[in-house]
């Protein structure tokens, strides 16, 4: 039958990329380097990943109609992506963001424009067959249902021999409190530095120290932490930490923690250890960083 597919939970929205040579002062008229359209979202952009990296997989996520949606259609086909749980919103708008990235260091700046576009809720996930999954990955965002999705997995794992379960992550990116009740959720949880500061956290080590009390007994804490690498603390209770590795120049950054995700989603699922799959989420990272968009990170 082959490998079980990946699943990634959340957003798909479209990425207008500017690249400039620097960052533009306020109130100037600059031309770009180039320009192009990519589709994005945490997810979205986790799924392309595991794609290259080989990993069978699907997403699911709102979707309404359009030429935007029509170009992020087509390029989730490219990538071969299964699309079978796209919830479809006629009436809505896709979600956009305005994305300035710096070639001299790298940098990516977002203007996020949201729009009416609702995110899938539990009822959605009903319709997934959980069968036919080895791991789901949520990206989080309406937080409360997310949970509720979560606890059906949790309860058809319970039902199931160890060889049929489904292993579930979450990441916990953005500073907002009602993010923070997935902590208790996933078998693997990633937290961001932003997250980890607003938390009261001055880095990767003391993040996952601090924060695995949050965690569900057995569960595993991740938080990547830019240059200073990334570090990871697994049921045993052993901190690790792999070092970054930096490109020869760092040219886009935009999705680097997405591919880190990713990646350390796919040694984990199939069956690396800890240190080797942080190391490898570093790796891919990293030559992420030294490219624009995906393509060259393979």
């Amino acid at each position: 039958m082959g490998e079980k597919r990946i699943l990634c939970v959340g957003l798909v929205c479209l990425d207008i990329i500017s690249v400039v040579e620097r960052y533009p002062p306020e109130d100037s008229d600059s031309r770009c380097l180039s320009q192009r359209w990519q589709r994005g979202g945490n997810a979205s952009n986790t799924c392309t990943v595991l794609a290259l990296l080989g990993a069978p997989c699907a997403f699911m996520g709102s979707l309404a109609p359009g030429q935007a949606a029509d170009f992020v259609r087509d390029d989730f086909q490219r990538y071969k992506v299964d699309l079978t749980h796209l919830v479809m919103h006629p009436a809505c708008a896709l979600p956009t963001s305005v994305v300035i990235s710096n070639s001299t260091n790298g940098t990516r700046t977002i203007l996020h424009a949201a729009s009416n576009l609702p995110d899938v809720t539990a009822a959605d996930f009903e319709h997934v067959n959980l069968s036919q999954y080895k791991w789901i990955h949520w990206e989080g965002r309406n937080a409360s249902e997310q949970v509720k999705m979560l606890r059906r997995v949790e309860e058809h794992n319970r039902t199931c021999p160890a060889s049929e379960r489904v292993t579930t992550s979450v990441e916990v990116e953005k500073s907002r409190p009602e993010l923070y009740q997935l902590f208790p959720y996933g078998d693997v949880v990633f937290v961001s530095k932003d997250v980890a500061k607003a938390l009261g956290f001055f880095s990767a080590p003391e993040a996952v120290k601090g924060l695995r009390g949050r965690l569900k007994p057995g569960a595993t804490l991740i938080c990547a932490w830019a240059e200073a690498g990334a570090d990871a603390m697994g049921p045993d209770g052993v901190l690790v930490h792999s070092d970054a590795f930096s490109p020869e120049k760092v040219v886009d950054t935009l999705g680097a923690g997405d591919t880190f995700n990713a990646s350390v989603i796919l040694a984990l699922s199939r069956g690396r250890p800890l240190s080797a799959a942080l190391a490898y989420g570093c790796q891919v990272a990293g030559r992420k960083c030294g490219v624009h968009g995906y393509a060259g990170i393979v």
